[in-house]
């Protein structure tokens, strides 16, 4: 059984307005134990900021600096700018041109350069789509075309592998294992080259909020005049609103009547594998290349360091998350996926406060990368060696 290589690595995005050369974040990272770096758009290098001139003159910069610290760029990823825009699920075709062209395509031949990585998350459906099945499912299969002519973009830059991230919401898709699995399936086969995907160690807290409630959860919630339980779409909640009124209806027949007008929107809907983060790894973590790494009490997704206080309280274990890796190894390859990767990155991706001093940020940074090098001495070790 052939076993993946584990890297740890950094996402640049903490140096955000703070230290933007990469001649400073680079040495920073070196300086805190990790060499292979995942550098975000966040940190002066957005191609609609920028302009491709510029990112040309910037990776000649980011390229003296990796081997003045004896670093290197693993992968790059969106940052928060390009995560606020419904962008390639827009219904306007010269939107989505301008992001596939002038934003991911700029991006996909300067990680070409340096053989690296390209992550992303540039989409999401406005509730006029998401609430409407029809307009739904059209939009989704508009969302796949779209992924795959992104995907053969990149892979005529130079081969560079496209990745998105999975999220926790029914409006970013994909967000539940199914969805995640096929989309992996799915833009792979349109595409005709290979599609992966970012998991994040927190992205696994959002889903609770959107379980669907069986018949007896509305039967209660129906008698006892409780608020609504989560329903879904609008028209859901407004037919739970006019029965709940008929005080002589009957409880059950009105529950089911609401379970079945559920049934035409479960794209809504969560189920609670989803919420665990050990089931999404031992799923999905070999068509992984990048995990991001944050800490969390599994209620929010808070890009937490990995402190002696918040790994306490904390789900993401290192030993458990690399057992549940090899998990995804030895599943046996479902349809038409895209191989296996051979590298995972689990990327650091912790997000200090406006107001915290160098001090602070330098010191979590540095106390995380300690805590994980206990399991991942040094970097490209074959799984195998780091959970036997």
């Amino acid at each position: 059984m052939k076993f993946p290589r584990i890297h740890l690595a950094m996402d640049n995005s903490f140096a955000a307005k703070r230290w933007t050369k990469p001649s400073e974040w680079t040495a920073i990272i070196k300086s805190i134990g990790i060499e292979c770096i995942e550098a975000s758009a966040d940190t002066e290098a957005d191609p609609f900021y920028c302009g491709e001139g510029y990112l040309n003159e910037w990776i000649e910069e980011v390229q003296d600096a990796c081997s003045e610290n004896n670093v290197r760029i693993a992968n790059f990823f969106t940052g928060y700018t390009t995560y606020r825009t419904i962008g390639l699920a827009h219904p306007d075709e010269r939107i989505r041109n301008r992001i596939t062209n002038d934003w991911l395509g700029v991006m996909a031949r300067i990680a070409a350069k340096v053989k690296a990585g390209l992550g992303f998350y540039i989409h999401a459906f406005p509730e006029s789509v998401l609430f409407d099945p029809i307009a739904f499912v059209k939009n989704r299969d508009r969302l796949y075309n779209t992924l795959a002519d992104v995907a053969r973009l990149f892979n005529d830059a130079g081969n560079v592998p496209m990745i998105i991230e999975q999220m926790y919401s029914p409006h970013q898709i994909p967000w539940t294992i199914a969805g995640t699995l096929e989309y992996l399936e799915e833009v792979s086969r349109r595409a005709n080259t290979q599609v992966y995907v970012a998991l994040d160690t927190g992205h696994q807290t959002g889903q609770q909020h959107f379980l669907r409630p069986t018949v007896d959860d509305l039967a209660k919630t129906l008698k006892s005049g409780e608020p609504a339980p989560y329903l879904g779409a609008d028209s859901v909640y407004d037919l739970y609103d006019e029965l709940r009124k008929k005080s002589d209806y009957e409880l059950k027949r009105a529950a089911l009547q609401v379970s079945e007008e559920m049934d035409s929107c479960s794209h809504l809907f969560a189920k609670p594998i989803d919420c665990d983060l050990y089931q999404w790894l031992r799923e999905t973590a070999g068509y992984s290349p990048i995990v991001h790494l944050q800490q969390t009490n599994g209620k929010s997704s808070s890009h937490l360091p990995f402190t002696r206080a918040n790994n306490e309280d904390g789900i993401v274990k290192p030993l458990a998350m690399l057992k549940a890796i090899a998990e995804s190894y030895m599943n046996p390859s479902r349809g038409k996926m895209p191989p296996m990767v051979d590298d995972i990155y689990l990327t650091f991706e912790i997000f200090p406060h406006t107001y915290d001093t160098k001090r602070e940020i330098l010191s979590v940074l540095e106390e995380s990368v300690k805590y994980w090098r206990q399991w991942i001495p040094k970097d490209g070790m074959l799984l195998s060696e780091l959970i036997d």
